[in-house]
């Protein structure tokens, strides 16, 4: 049988009972709808926690302080009494580096300090890191300037916000003033300790070597800037030669140990598994996966309920294709009787009762995706209050404002199209089965 054949007569069968062929169509519809927006929820809720995770840091990010000291704090051990103190040093440092599927560390030292552009002046929150692993830990693109290397040895990473107001404290009303680095001139001292006043204060130039980061969400790169652990040491020394001799020797050695680090494992999977080693070293390790894994995976379960509630729908629509095909052979045994005896090979007739249930399958998904699309629209219309208030995170990581829960990918309709195609000759398969074993005899002897 010519494939121009097998069109006509498919065609032609499946609008010779327009009211039936039309049900069926329909609950491929609601079948395929089912299973597309119930995928696309699943989608938007993987996305959602996604986006709170950037917002809050690498998920694979964990932050790492010591205990007792230096920025430390006591915690309790088992029997009653005070943990050891472990400070965050070279040696600790390097000790974190061995431990398996940690994949890069970056000892952190936090100092404020206070920028000033002529008569104005403000705050900055200075976090300094290792640069040559911080892109390692999820930060954002740069809007002006580059990232560190080899070649650009790039001093500061600046957010978005943490030179956007100073203020002129001498004046009336205290004035304000937005910097433009390219323009004004901004510089910085450190004040750990009281100035030697035979010495002329070191003041560092931030319009050297700085880079912008693009604005972003994350309050930690938009406020604070970043300077490279190195660069911070080499200009720390020059400070502290600025001090009297004792504080000198205090500010070298307050510099010998950290405030915190940062540490990436290999694989979210892994992070809990890092997270109870580093603690095992005496040290305070959190991450956000210890309070996101669980709700990931509650929402993970409500994904499986979702897709299997889309499953049902379709395995309805499958029914009622076989169905449908069954009542065709019933309908139509003369037909086949007719088509055997004329010489028509069983392999074109169980092609034609596929085509027919594939067409269904086509024509259902295929309004079903359209549909689909207006489902999807509602949903992250009206449903978004619905939704957060069902997953975990609700009024934490998750506020259901503005949120899109229903997120329809490019892959997702010619995915669905071709199940609803599959589930379709799936479903008439056996009704064409059935039909190439009809007796051509048998079926001559029908009336209709």
């Amino acid at each position: 049988m010519k494939i121009s054949d097998l069109l006509k007569m498919g065609l032609r069968n499946l609008f010779r009972r327009k009211a039936r062929t039309a049900l069926t169509v329909v609950g491929m519809v609601i079948g395929t709808i089912s299973i597309v927006v119930m995928i696309s929820i699943g989608i938007g809720i993987d996305s959602v926690y996604e986006e709170a995770v950037m917002s809050n840091g690498s998920l694979s990010l964990i932050n790492v302080y010591p205990t007792g000291g230096n920025g430390g704090f006591y915690i309790s051990s088992s029997d009653g009494g005070q943990q050891k103190q472990v400070q965050l040093d070279d040696d600790i440092i390097e000790q974190i580096r061995q431990i398996e599927n940690v994949k890069f560390v970056s000892p952190i030292i936090n100092k404020y300090v206070t920028p000033m552009s002529g008569k104005y002046q403000s705050w900055l929150d200075l976090m300094v890191v290792d640069f040559s692993v911080l892109k390692e830990f999820g930060i954002p693109m740069l809007e002006d300037g580059s990232y560190p290397s080899k070649e650009v040895k790039t001093k500061i990473l600046l957010g978005s916000n943490c030179l956007r107001d100073f203020y002129d404290y001498s004046s009336r009303y205290g004035k304000t003033k937005t910097i433009d680095l390219s323009k004004d001139k901004v510089t910085f001292t450190f004040q750990d300790y009281a100035q030697n006043d035979k010495k002329r204060p070191y003041k560092v130039t931030i319009n050297d070597n700085y880079a912008y980061f693009t604005n972003d969400e994350n309050t930690m790169y938009s406020y604070s800037g970043f300077m490279d652990i190195d660069y911070f040491k080499e200009i720390y020394t020059k400070y502290a030669n600025t001090l009297k001799v004792e504080d000198r020797k205090k500010a070298m050695k307050s510099i010998e140990t950290y405030s915190q680090a940062w540490v990436n494992a290999d694989n979210i999977r892994d992070v809990n598994k890092v997270v109870e080693e580093i603690q095992a070293l005496g040290l305070q390790a959190y991450s956000a996966m210890q309070e996101l894994g669980p709700m990931i995976e509650t929402a993970d379960m409500l994904k499986n309920v979702f897709a299997g509630i889309g499953l049902i729908a379709m395995l309805v629509s499958a029914i009622n294709i076989a169905n449908t095909m069954i009542m065709s052979i019933y309908e139509r045994t003369k037909e086949i009787g007719v088509m055997k005896v004329l010489g028509c090979v069983v392999r074109d007739i169980k092609k034609l009762f596929l085509f027919e249930a594939g067409m269904i399958g086509l024509i259902g998904g295929g309004i079903g995706i359209a549909f689909s699309y207006v489902a999807s629209w509602a949903v992250n219309k009206y449903g978004g209050k619905l939704i957060s208030s069902i997953i975990p995170g609700n009024g934490w990581y998750v506020d259901g404002t503005g949120t899109d829960f229903s997120q329809i990918p490019w892959w997702l309709p010619i995915l669905a199209t071709s199940f609803a195609i599959l589930v379709g000759v799936i479903a008439g398969y056996i009704p064409a089965r059935r039909a190439t074993k009809i007796s051509a005899i048998e079926a001559m002897k029908t009336e209709g």
